[in-house]
């Protein structure tokens, strides 16, 4: 078995051939290489599925063999100092590196046919292998300058993958955005390790966990000191998991590719944070006040997250807020010391969040040809609807991860928010309230989504397919305000007297000509026979695969955390879970764990409770959003609903609505506070440092010249030799001593 980890180092390097050959071939031989650039899929699937099974297997030992294997090599040695460099595994590595290589290699599959039109499809491999390399070095190291060094990769990739297609100013901006925000969490790492190494001298795991046991008894180290750099390196993870104040990023993120937006911003890179902070846990648990704080950040953020999901129109903004309020959960499980649970939820939520965001990828291709290839239309969920007849097994798939989300049994995220939740309500009341409340938030927003995209009619109304014509896009809010531009596009929405209805009586269908467009798509890799699909079309099988592989991940990856006798009257631990087995070598590792007691009854109590709460979110959901909606606008009640919308009590709940859909849909005027008050701050306080430096610096320099220029100006007619001048100054000198003295 050790022989086997001694090659554990080889896992972050196997995407490394194909990157560096792509990288080349583009500076050398680009012409060739572009000809044959969808070949390079395989091999970046190949060995990124070679590093799988071997995690596979290194997890496989982890459990039977419950050890731990860590190993160093010295990189530099002077005097007193010495930095190591190597690679940890344990449960926790074995965990993220199962998670990265099976979310990554059905990411590249799902690649192949999404980006197989798109220009930079060479760029987008080469982006994409790099940031598997630089997350499977993360989750490898051994030291806290190591984890810094992958940090900044996986940083850097996500810049290039946000900003791919960097000619559209938004997603420029965009990455911009995301990289100025992360600067600030990345910074403060980089000051708590600079700090830790200062408080301790070393920067490996092992000796930062016995010193942690050990100041506080002892009482040897400034404890203020010691908390500030605890903060700062939770800064770090507030920035990289997208959790408040610094969560800003994360929406506009979604202005890359969508594949990004599954593997990075929903499965891997955002559980950067959540893996620092369990991998450091022993570390903050002996500093309660920080852990408090991680819990604070964690409840505040589930709850802005699905409160900031309720109103937005686009898709997939839609799911970068829910997997804002996801990650809240993980945070608040750390942070009251749930270690089990928010691993589990990451599990989880990444099989899950992976399997919506890709489903979201094959709605948006089958809207892109009616729609046109803008994300405002294409990603624009009131434009929506009725897709359920035209890509059934996206729609399946798609309501599987919501239902799974919304936390409905057996799918997956039960089990682990299920866990989250009881641990809240024996930590705090008041944590157990809003996490509670939040669940049921997120299945509303969640069913929503669902909704608003394949229940009911398409709300499009194609004219002329192949032809641009002048129309108006109509910006509608679903609580009764209505925009209108005048734009180029191939549609206009339905219209009633009124103005614009969202929930049209006579929805539009999409006309023959249109319905009759053929499209064609390939079997996987480009290789095989043509088929042809009618608009809205279901996706090539190419990106349906990996759904169908994600759907059984959302399905089954639950059993883990079932709970099940462990065969041990006396022991005190009633029931066990494969997940706690899992990782019960690496909480021993690092600090003694106190489980409680859990039984079948209890269990089962808080499932209903937490199910319950789902339900009725569901049940609001399909209120407002359901085909019962349509049935009542079916049936011409508009006379009896204006007669109920003059009731003060409902003009009352009317103004409740709008506040509530504008504090949503505007994201809590979060990100325009940071413009006026960070963005336009900053500039003014330039332009008055400007003014300053201008006005008062060089105007000083200036004036010191020009009086010293004035100076000797005058003096030079002093000793020029001539007599009128010297007469002059005389009769200057007299007339003033003549003016001064009565």
């Amino acid at each position: 078995m050790e022989h086997t980890y001694q090659y554990a180092w080889v896992i972050p390097l196997l995407p490394l051939p194909v990157i560096m050959s792509m990288g080349f071939g583009l500076f050398l031989i680009p012409t060739a290489t572009k000809n044959l650039r969808r070949i390079w899929a395989f091999p970046s699937i190949l060995l990124l599925s070679i590093a799988m099974v071997f995690s596979v297997y290194l997890s496989i030992e982890q459990i039977n063999g419950s050890s731990i294997y860590q190993y160093l090599w010295s990189w530099t040695i002077n005097n007193d100092f010495s930095l190591e460099f190597g690679y940890l595994i344990d449960p926790l590595t074995s965990i993220m590196l199962i998670l990265i290589t099976t979310v990554g290699i059905l990411v590249l599959i799902y690649s192949d046919d999404y980006m197989s039109h798109d220009e930079g499809y060479l760029r987008f491999f080469v982006y994409i292998s790099f940031f598997n390399t630089s997350m499977l070095g993360l989750v490898t190291s051994s030291n806290l300058i190591q984890i810094y060094f992958f940090w900044e990769l996986i940083g850097m990739c996500s810049y290039l993958l946000i900003g791919f297609w960097f000619t559209r100013p938004i997603a420029a901006s965009a990455c911009q955005k995301a990289f100025v925000t992360n600067r600030v969490g990345d910074f403060g790492l980089l000051l708590g390790i600079l700090g830790f190494f200062w408080i301790t001298g070393s920067l490996e795991f092992r000796d930062l966990f016995k010193i942690a046991n050990n100041w506080i008894p002892n009482n040897g180290i400034n404890s203020l000191l010691t908390t500030l750099c605890a903060f700062l390196l939770f800064l770090g993870a507030v920035a990289k998991s997208a959790q408040f104040p610094l969560h800003v990023w994360l929406p506009d993120a979604m202005e890359g590719p969508t594949p990004i937006s599954a593997l990075i911003h929903a499965a891997t890179m955002v559980a950067a944070g959540i893996f620092l902070l369990a991998r450091l846990l022993p570390l903050f648990i002996s500093l309660p006040l920080i852990m408090n704080f991680i819990s604070l950040v964690g409840i505040i953020t589930l709850f802005l997250g699905a409160t900031l999901a309720l109103a937005q129109r686009d898709i997939k903004r839609s799911l970068a807020y829910s997997t804002m309020s996801q990650l809240g959960y993980m945070m608040l499980a750390l942070g009251i010391g749930s270690y089990q649970a928010a691993l589990f939820h990451l599990i989880t939520h990444a099989y899950s969040k992976a399997l919506l965001f890709l489903g979201s990828g094959s709605v948006i291709h089958s809207m892109e040809p009616l729609v046109g290839y803008s994300p405002d239309k294409s990603q624009n969920m009131v434009l929506m609807g009725g897709l359920r007849k035209y890509i059934p097994i996206t729609r399946t798939t798609f309501l599987c991860g919501t239902l799974s989300l919304c936390g409905i049994p057996p799918l997956a995220c039960f089990w682990s928010k299920d866990e989250i939740l009881s641990n809240s309500w024996l930590y705090s009341p008041f944590f157990g309230i809003i996490a509670s409340f939040t669940a049921g938030l997120t299945a509303f927003y969640m069913f929503r989504i669902y909704l608003l995209t394949f229940d009911g009619y398409l709300r499009v109304h194609f004219q002329n397919y192949s032809s641009t014509k002048e129309g108006s896009l109509y910006s509608i809010s679903l609580w009764g305000k209505s925009i209108s531009k005048g734009v180029n596009r191939d549609f206009v929405l339905s219209t009633t007297k009124s103005g614009v209805s969202f929930f049209s009586e006579n929805m539009p269908k999409i006309p023959r000509n249109t319905r009759n467009k053929k499209a064609s798509f390939s079997t996987p890799f480009g290789f095989g026979a043509k088929n042809t699909f009618v608009y809205p079309h279901e996706t090539g099988n190419t990106m349906l695969y990996p759904l169908l592989i994600l759907l059984l991940f959302t399905l089954f990856i639950g059993s883990i955390g079932i709970h099940f006798d462990n065969g041990v009257k006396d022991n005190p631990i009633s029931e066990l879970t494969i997940l706690s087995k899992w990782l019960t070598p690496s909480i021993n590792f690092f600090w003694e764990s106190s489980n409680s007691s859990i039984n079948s009854y209890e269990f089962l109590t808080n499932a209903i409770y937490s199910v319950s709460l789902a339900i009725l979110g569901l049940f609001i959901a399909y209120i407002f959003y359901g085909s019962a909606y349509y049935f009542f606008q079916n049936l011409n009640f508009q006379n009896s609903l204006g007669k109920i919308k003059r009731n003060p009590k409902n003009n009352f709940l009317d103004e409740v609505k709008k506040k509530i859909y504008s504090w949503s849909y505007n994201r809590g005027y979060i990100d325009i506070f940071y413009t006026r008050v960070f963005i336009l701050g900053i500039r003014r306080l330039a332009e008055l440092t400007h003014f300053f430096d201008k006005g008062v610096i060089d105007g000083i320099i200036n004036g010191v010249g020009l009086v010293g220029f004035c100076i000797g100006e005058e003096i030079k007619y002093v000793g020029g030799g001539r007599i009128s001048s010297y007469l002059f100054f005389f009769l200057c000198y007299v007339s003033l001593f003549l003016f001064f003295i009565p």
